[in-house]
């Protein structure tokens, strides 16, 4: 087993660095943070196999602490394992403004500096991640992250402060970054001057008007039901970051539920990339449809009680009868062109999940009114 030390344990991405290695039963995490001590920290060394090293500083109230909080802590960490006789791997999460003239790029890489000669002198390994804005779930809001800040404030209602829409952002997801980084602690490489190249690493560019944007979609989903394109990762990935600012006691949400003496029904969500599910509840010896689409497909899944689904091609008299149950998740495709009726011949409540190809339009429905029965020639019962 492995011994993994983690410094800044407690901050936004050792948080999340700890949580994924506490997953791995080949991996014994040890976490430093501001609030132990020297000597802890040199147990830690001791004891440590690889060292990820995320403390630091980035928005400090007094300037001075960029140095004492980003070179500072790396120097010692460097001098702790000197003085231990210790050869052992760093992992560092620097900032792409360490090759940048401002107080935070100048500690930045001055804490780079140091590993580097730690690595020369002692000759272990070391990899520096150059990292650009990192986002994800468990960020600080309202501190050094817009994305969290937006996700926080725009959940709540609470106003956000957009300067420039048009100012260009670069984005890297946490998850990612820890992806990154675990690699490089399984299979170590060699970097020049340690940096490690940023390809390994997928990065988003968009606008900071383009972000906001999204996450309002976001925060408005549980009213239009509409869901973004969750093919592209990104959307999936800043969704999952909206949805963990969301305030737990507020996970819950009521559908727009329409009712009539046949039972009710309810719009689930919605895409233009993937049509929409919605579901029903039929009262005992009900019948809904008795129509039909030109292009739109359906699918029906009763999920409780017992149904009977009947179709008939619009040209044709014989009707296709499949009888379903709630137990046996089965499936049946309504194809284009055919009638198709669904009957609650339980004695129960039936509940049924349907999915449409098409997100519904009242200017354009594509539903036609047909019985099945009619010009009834004969009834198959599918098997």
């Amino acid at each position: 087993m492995k011994t993994i030390l983690i410094t800044g344990a407690k901050g936004f991405l050792g948080r999340n660095l700890a949580a994924a290695l506490a997953a791995r039963d080949d991996i014994r995490v040890l976490k430093f943070d501001i609030d132990n001590t020297e000597a802890e920290l040199q147990r830690g060394i001791a004891e440590a196999d690889v060292i990820f090293h995320l403390a630091g500083v980035n928005r400090p109230k007094d300037v001075a602490e960029f140095d004492s909080g980003n070179a500072g802590s790396t120097e010692l960490l460097c001098r702790l394992l000197e003085n231990a006789g210790r050869s052992t791997p760093v992992i560092f999460s620097s900032s792409i403004q360490a090759e940048r003239d401002n107080p935070y790029g100048n500690s930045k890489r001055r804490a780079e500096n140091a590993l580097r000669e730690y690595a020369r002198r002692s000759k272990a390994k070391i990899a520096i991640f150059r990292f650009k804005n990192i986002f994800g779930k468990w960020c600080r809001p309202n501190y050094n992250s817009v994305v969290a800040t937006f996700c926080h404030n725009i959940a709540r209602d609470l106003p956000i402060d957009i300067s420039d829409p048009q100012r260009a952002l670069e984005l890297v997801h946490v998850d990612d970054a820890i992806a990154a980084m675990s690699a490089e602690m399984d299979n170590p490489r060699e970097h020049p001057e340690g940096v490690v190249a940023p390809d390994p690493i997928p990065s988003y560019s968009l606008t900071l008007g383009d972000l906001a944007d999204r996450i309002r979609f976001f925060r408005a989903m549980r009213k239009t039901m509409q869901t973004p394109d969750f093919s592209v990762r990104f959307n999936r990935q800043l969704y999952s970051t909206y949805l963990s600012y969301v305030e737990p006691r507020q996970a819950a949400y009521g559908l727009d539920i329409k009712r009539d003496p046949r039972g009710s029904l309810a719009e689930f969500i919605k895409s233009p990339h993937f049509g929409q599910i919605f579901v029903s509840r039929t009262v005992p010896g009900v019948t809904r449809g008795n129509h039909f689409h030109r292009v739109k497909t359906e699918k029906f899944l009763v999920l409780s009680g017992e149904g009977l689904i009947r179709l008939r091609r619009i040209d044709d008299g014989e009707i296709h009868e499949f009888r379903v149950r709630g137990e046996d998740y089965r499936v049946v495709d309504i194809p284009p062109g055919f009638t198709h009726s669904i009957t609650n011949v339980g004695e129960t409540e039936m509940v049924t999940l349907f999915w449409a190809s098409e997100v519904f339009d009242s200017n354009r429905a594509d539903t036609y009114f047909m019985p099945v029965d009619v010009q009834r020639k004969n009834t198959r019962e599918a098997a």
